[in-house]
């Protein structure tokens, strides 16, 4: 009566994709164990893992390692560097401070009180041999290469001394033949020129070349020697030389006056000027020092003039210093700092200051010789 129900054979089908497999499934139905999963490895969650954060030290470590390598390198060049400089300015001192005593010997030789033409000649000679042979030592020197065009200004600051004084021995030698004493002086001071040439290049080129040099190598704390060979700054100057051919071949007692005179005494600081009649009240102080003008009041040139302070108090404090040179008509200062009168001054008390200027070879008026000064010294 009733017809039965039809179905569709597709929709007896069932869909298990997503079951699981059949052996797990009959292994839990069994009661066997799971089967257990691998874990993946955790980090952090966004971090690095454990072998990139190796590998970023072992990067860092090696970037440091070569960072200190590379000053370490640079300190060993630096010091090597100053070492080149320093040794080489080392052996620059020996000829360059014997050149220094040869121009002093040759300023005590000019000056010698009456010496001959002869002999002063016949010294300087002597003195040029000296200077040619340590021309030879200069150029024997083995300069760093940035040095090495301050080398050749070095060389040729000794080989102007060797010239010069070759030049003055030959100018020494025509005086005689020459009318005047102008004239002779005039081709002495030319002559002198090679000698304040040599001072010049020794001090710009060589001296300060240097300097540039090792200041844009980096280089400090290296001293550079000095030589300074002309101790007189009136070689340069004709009238020096015209007096000094006047002195040399006159006789200080054939006419003409000779003689220096004491004009003034000044204490500093404060530039206070002595009274030789009333009583100086001088403050004292750790720079105090004595300034005594000496002047050359007669008509030629006088050397090696000796000019002495004395303060007489208990005990007696004395110092003594050279003039090695005084033209006609001209005052030259001495000074005296207490450190060279070899002590302090007594407070309190008045004491005398007595400054004196030794006669030279044909002086007749000797009343202005000396001079005294009444002091008392005071606390500041």
């Amino acid at each position: 009566m009733f017809e039965r129900e039809r179905t569709d054979p597709q929709s007896d089908i069932e869909f298990d994709f997503f079951d699981e497999p059949s052996t797990v499934e009959a292994a839990e139905r069994e009661g066997g164990p799971p089967r257990r999963r691998r874990k993946m490895p955790t980090r952090p969650p966004g971090g690095p893992t454990p072998s990139v954060l190796r590998l970023g030290l072992l990067i860092a470590g090696a970037i440091l390692l070569a960072a200190v390598l590379v000053v370490w390198v640079n300190s060993c060049r630096g010091d090597q560097k100053k070492a080149a400089y320093q040794d080489y300015m080392e052996s620059v001192a020996g000829p360059a401070g014997q050149s220094a005593q040869v121009g002093k010997q040759l300023n005590s030789l000019i000056t010698s009180p009456g010496i001959k033409l002869t002999e002063l000649r016949s010294q300087l000679e002597g003195l040029r041999q000296q200077q040619a042979q340590i021309v030879t030592a200069t150029q024997a020197l083995d300069a760093p290469g940035p040095l090495r065009g301050e080398q050749e200004n070095l060389v040729e600051a000794m080989q102007f001394r060797v010239s010069g004084l070759d030049a003055l021995a030959a100018a020494f030698g025509k005086v005689q033949g020459t009318p005047s004493t102008a004239e002779s002086g005039d081709n002495l001071a030319t002559a002198a020129k090679r000698l304040t040439t040599s001072d010049v290049v020794y001090e710009d080129l060589f001296q300060a070349g240097s300097h540039s040099v090792m200041a844009a190598d980096n280089v400090t704390g290296v001293p550079i020697p000095e030589s300074k060979f002309v101790q007189n700054t009136d070689f340069a100057s004709t009238s020096f030389w015209k007096q000094t051919v006047d002195r040399l071949t006159q006789n200080p007692k054939a006419g003409g006056l000779h003689g220096n005179e004491i004009v003034s005494v000044i204490v500093q600081p404060g530039n206070q000027h002595l009274s030789p009649t009333e009583d100086n009240t001088v403050p004292a102080s750790d720079r105090l020092s004595f300034q005594v003008l000496v002047k050359n009041s007669g008509d030629y040139q006088e050397t090696q003039v000796v000019v002495t302070l004395t303060i007489k108090q208990s005990p007696p404090l004395n110092g003594q210093k050279v003039i090695d040179v005084i033209n006609q008509g001209e005052t030259k200062t001495v000074v005296f700092s207490m450190d060279e009168l070899g002590g302090a001054p007594a407070f309190g008390n008045r004491v005398s200051a007595v400054v004196g200027v030794t006669p030279v070879d044909g002086e007749t008026n000797k009343g202005n010789n000396t001079a005294s000064y009444p002091i008392i010294f005071s606390l500041a």
